[in-house]
């Protein structure tokens, strides 16, 4: 073969191989769909977010964002109770598709799992009762705080090292609403929980609690995802900005809260 045979036939190969890689990646591509079904785990205890109504239904802010997302993503949509204090375990090993419950955004939990845009406004708060002494956090010294296991509120209360050395005790639950009746009966002396929680269960009950204080800290709700699932989470930001920007999110946010407290994405 002549040289000028040779260069022609190594184009020939070379412009072959880069068509043939250049359809793979096409192909690829076009084998990523999202799937008919997602399974979302949730707390199923965690008023307004997510919880039982007097029927036993799914109901909350949640649970109404995460139903329009699905419908307008085209796909069905399944909410499995789950144990809170496992929950990136659980979606790891795919029992469910999605955590969406008033899941704080962390730096720790970004290290195992992807979130999609922070939809809503969230913070750390300390709730007493209505009669209690205490005006501060220096006046729990000594006393019994309680909060949720596997929760962010925990993290809150570690980065708060001082205060968390003057407590006497902290004794964690399994969920805020039996934080907040054990303080109601007097069983612990304050509660750490998330704001749009502790908010919602102070107007169901009018003059049993009080705030204390309102800047244990500041954060934000994002949707729980598997890493690897670019796709799911790129599809659901697109949604979550729709419905913010024509006012389907500030309207699911007055109806729960009586406020809009969602983020404009």
């Amino acid at each position: 073969m002549n040289m000028k045979k040779w260069i022609l036939a190594a184009t020939i190969m070379t412009m072959t191989a880069m068509l043939a890689t250049g359809c793979g990646s096409d192909s690829a591509k076009s084998e990523q769909k999202l799937p008919d079904k997602v399974i979302i785990g949730l707390d199923d205890n965690f008023p307004p977010m997510g919880f039982r109504d007097e029927s036993g239904n799914l109901v909350g802010s949640d649970i109404d964002l995460a139903k329009e997302a699905a419908k307008r993503l085209g796909i069905e949509v399944e909410f499995k109770p789950i144990d809170w204090d496992s929950k990136e375990a659980a979606l790891k090993s795919k029992q469910v598709d999605m955590l969406w419950n008033g899941l704080s955004i962390t730096e720790d939990r970004k290290k195992e799992i992807a979130f999609s845009d922070a939809y809503m406004k969230n913070g750390q708060i300390i709730v007493v009762r209505s009669d209690s002494p205490v005006t501060d956090r220096a006046g729990l010294a000594g006393k019994t705080l309680a909060t949720q296991d596997g929760s962010s509120s925990i993290d809150c209360l570690n980065k708060a090292a001082d205060f968390k050395a003057s407590l006497g005790n902290v004794k964690l639950y399994g969920d805020n609403v039996a934080a907040l009746m054990d303080l109601e009966l007097g069983r612990v002396d304050a509660v750490l929980v998330d704001s749009s929680v502790g908010r919602y269960y102070m107007q169901k009950k009018q003059g049993v609690f009080k705030v204390i204080d309102k800047n244990m800290g500041e954060e934000e709700f994002g949707v729980g995802m598997r890493q690897e699932d670019t796709l799911l989470r790129d599809k659901l930001n697109s949604v979550l900005k729709q419905m913010s920007e024509d006012g389907t999110t500030a309207k699911i946010s007055q109806k729960w809260f009586g406020e809009d407290i969602s983020m404009k994405l």
